[in-house]
């Protein structure tokens, strides 16, 4: 077999799971909605399956407990052996399953409702044994498996999973969290920095910054750029004020568009009233400027109160801020 056949059958692979996604859409009804707000209601959720399943549980409970949602995966087996003993009243329990008809799940069911424990359902069969036990039941069923023999949890695995997913999605909003409360459950990571670390925390300061007066010539600012190596020069007034800013994507510009660079000035070329940003910002909103635009960049000038530049932050420090 040779590349081009294995690639087309990973595409189609890809494509088969989209599919399921897709037609997944069209499939929730008030079910769904219920069950976020049973989800956002509850004092703690359990969520379990066996096999792909499982571990797909393993993956919702731990989205959960990273949006501030106290969630546990239990699984079936160790339940019934003592473990069914963190289920409490007011719990909601999540089950998954493809057929609908799992056995460690239907030994359980009769456990979690002896301890009060609301129960959701997301099954490739929605006409099962777990879906009349259920309080809810989403319907996770495809049409097919990418699996060319329609047997191995391929697509019916990702659509549980992208199931909980929304359901995560939608008790965030439910809920009301703020990227505040996200960041406090990610201390450690860029996630926790980008909201709790500033941009004058981190940026270039004093002579490192590159600047350049709109009258000087067009040389003058590569030679600035060269120097002080951080991408761009930014073009100030006497005074310190934003003016513009040039960077090393105008530079190259400029050199392939211009035959003749004498007499070319700092003001033909630079981009006036520039993104830039306050120095009392969070890291989170710097990546927003610089990442959701359609042109992507990756410096942006430090301004105070009065506009004055007083830094430089690039993306690269944002990132390695994080290492």
């Amino acid at each position: 077999m040779n590349n081009e056949e294995i690639i087309n059958i990973g595409k189609l692979a890809i494509s088969d799971e989209i599919n399921a996604l897709v037609l997944a859409k069209n499939k929730l009804y008030n079910e769904f909605a219920e069950a976020a707000k049973m989800i956002a209601n509850a004092n703690k959720i359990i969520i379990t399956g066996v096999g792909k399943s499982g571990l797909i549980a393993r993956k919702i409970a731990a989205t959960f407990s990273s949006i501030g949602i106290s969630a546990i995966f239990l699984h079936p087996v160790e339940a019934l052996h003592g473990d069914i003993g963190v289920v409490q009243k007011g719990d909601v329990s999540i089950l998954l399953s493809k057929s609908g008809t799992t056995d460690e799940l239907l030994k359980l069911i009769p456990y979690l409702k002896m301890r009060n424990s609301k129960i959701i359902s997301i099954l490739g069969h929605i006409n099962s044994a777990i879906a009349r036990f259920s309080d809810l039941t989403l319907d996770g069923s495809v049409e097919k498996e990418a699996c060319p023999f329609n047997l191995a949890p391929t697509s019916s695995s990702t659509l549980a999973l992208a199931l909980g997913d929304a359901l995560a999605i939608s008790v965030m909003k439910i809920k009301n969290v703020t990227i505040n409360d996200f960041s406090r459950l990610h201390p450690l990571g860029q996630i926790g920095r980008s909201i709790t670390v500033k941009v004058l925390d981190i940026m270039h300061i004093g002579h490192s910054i590159p600047k350049i007066y709109a009258n000087n010539s067009f040389r003058d600012a590569v030679l600035e750029i060269t120097k002080k190596n951080l991408g761009c020069v930014c073009v100030v007034d006497s005074d310190d004020y934003l003016e513009g800013i040039i960077t090393d994507g105008d530079v190259r510009r400029v050199l392939q568009n211009t035959e003749d660079l004498r007499g070319l000035i700092v003001r033909d070329v630079m981009t006036k009233s520039p993104i830039n940003i306050n120095k009392e910002a969070y890291l989170h909103e710097a990546i927003a400027l610089m990442e959701n635009r359609t042109n992507k960049i990756s410096v942006l000038p430090v301004v105070n109160n009065e506009n004055k530049v007083c830094g430089l932050i690039q993306i690269h420090d944002i990132v390695k801020s994080g290492s």
